[in-house]
């Protein structure tokens, strides 16, 4: 099968191009040209690389057509935002592809009501973000239920791998989380440190896009959650992390208005989105019907993730993880 990737030199495009090689597929990775994947592989060498700029093809009118025009089997889109540019590529390909998958997020469930979240829950997404994906999931079952346009969305949590920083303990993306934790110093968290987070390792959603490819029947018209086996409260997460270095977590916990005082003004936002949407969600529905088994947990997703940084010189530790 022909794969075009759509940009396939991301997060999950770095393990999603080598994995689809060795499936056997002929893959087009589709980007601006400006990164390279954040792990080498050797899969890479068969990868045909195809630049291009999707904000300037949209405003012309062109990007679905230019897809369309690399004559692929199925489609693969990681860095959709809005319905506009989901449908410019749906009334593009219509007819002229097996297989289309969109890479959503949980945070189309907006806030928690049951936890672990399975997909049929009534969706409540607040933020843009959140708010664009839930329109273009929508958007996508509608067609394929109703029109037979043959879609699939996976929607990831906090994805995390090598080359890149993890969402920390304390809900934001300040590296020096890790650090504090590391010296076993004194580490403030918002409220009593029960809200959820839920990590998922970039090459467990790049094997989801797989499995999702090869069990066309089950997948089509459905969407699944992507994510770890289980979700982390912030307080278990920064005790588990304090423990790889040998330490025992010394935890502060502050009322949020008291917390969000002594962070910076945008890993305060950070927080105050993930602690509000505070994401739990099943995977029994993947496990069905795309027969997802993810590799890593949370902990072990993100101890990679940080070892990397300290292998970098980002976090200093003091020592490896």
């Amino acid at each position: 099968m022909r794969v075009v990737v759509i940009g396939g030199s991301g997060h999950v495009g770095t393990f999603l191009a080598p994995r689809l090689v060795e499936a056997g597929h002929d893959v087009v990775c589709v980007s601006r040209g400006e990164r390279e994947p954040y792990q080498p592989h050797a899969a890479w060498r068969f990868v045909e690389r195809v630049s291009l700029d999707r904000a300037a093809e949209e405003a012309a009118g062109t990007f679905g057509e230019r897809i369309r025009d690399l004559q692929p089997d199925a489609v693969v889109d990681l860095i959709c935002f809005q319905k506009d540019s989901a449908n410019q590529l749906v009334e593009a390909l219509r007819g002229n592809v097996q297989h289309f998958l969109h890479c959503g997020t949980i945070w189309v469930h907006g806030h928690s009501t049951q936890v672990p979240a399975t997909e049929d829950l009534p969706r409540h997404p607040f933020g843009e973000y959140g708010i664009g994906k839930a329109e273009i999931e929508a958007y996508l079952l509608d067609e394929a239920r109703r029109n037979g346009f043959p879609a699939t969305v996976l929607h990831p949590g906090h994805i995390v791998g090598p080359g890149w920083a993890p969402l920390n303990p304390a809900g934001h993306f300040d590296t020096g989380v890790f650090e504090t934790l590391a010296r076993g110093e004194e580490l403030a968290l918002p409220n009593l440190g029960m809200e959820t987070v839920h990590h998922v390792h970039a090459d467990d959603v790049a094997q989801a896009f797989v499995r999702a490819l090869a069990n066309w029947g089950g997948s089509v018209g459905e969407s699944f959650h992507v994510v770890s086996p289980q979700a982390l409260t912030l307080r278990g997460y920064a005790e588990a992390v304090a423990g790889w270095f040998g330490r025992q977590a010394h935890l502060n916990f502050l009322p949020w208005e008291e917390w969000k005082s002594g962070v910076s003004g945008e890993d305060a936002a950070g927080t105050w989105d993930h602690i509000a949407h505070s994401p739990n969600c099943s995977i029994d529905k993947a496990r069905r019907l795309l027969y997802y088994q993810p590799r890593y947990s949370s902990l072990q997703a993100v101890r990679e993730s940080v070892g990397g940084l300290i292998e970098n010189g980002v976090v200093d530790a003091g020592f490896r993880v």
